[in-house]
């Protein structure tokens, strides 16, 4: 899965429709191969974005979980340590060719 694209389930305060919308953003951007469409595809580009946005948002609605409502400062620290670890792994392999 594209590293940008974020978890947005089960969270306290609940995801914001901007944060369903960049997700969307990114999925677009990664589906499409580009980061800002052409004047041509702007419109389709925009579209994209507004269904899959309304259609995350739908999806997160509908949602239902036991489980007690996640941190995102939490979260943000479990993706800083795999960050880290994924650096860490780069490095060795690397030096070890070097």
């Amino acid at each position: 899965m594209c590293r940008n694209i974020r978890v947005l389930h089960n969270f306290e305060p609940p995801t914001t429709d901007d944060e369903v919308r960049e997700a969307a953003l990114q999925f677009v951007r990664k589906v499409s191969g580009s980061t800002h469409p052409s004047r041509a595809n702007t419109a389709a580009f925009d579209q994209a974005i507004d269904e899959i946005a309304h259609a995350t948002r739908l999806l997160l609605d509908g949602l239902v979980t036991n489980a007690p409502p996640k941190s995102r400062e939490a979260e943000a620290l479990k993706g800083r340590a795999r960050h880290e670890k994924r650096m860490e792994r780069e490095v060795r392999i690397r030096t070890a060719t070097a």
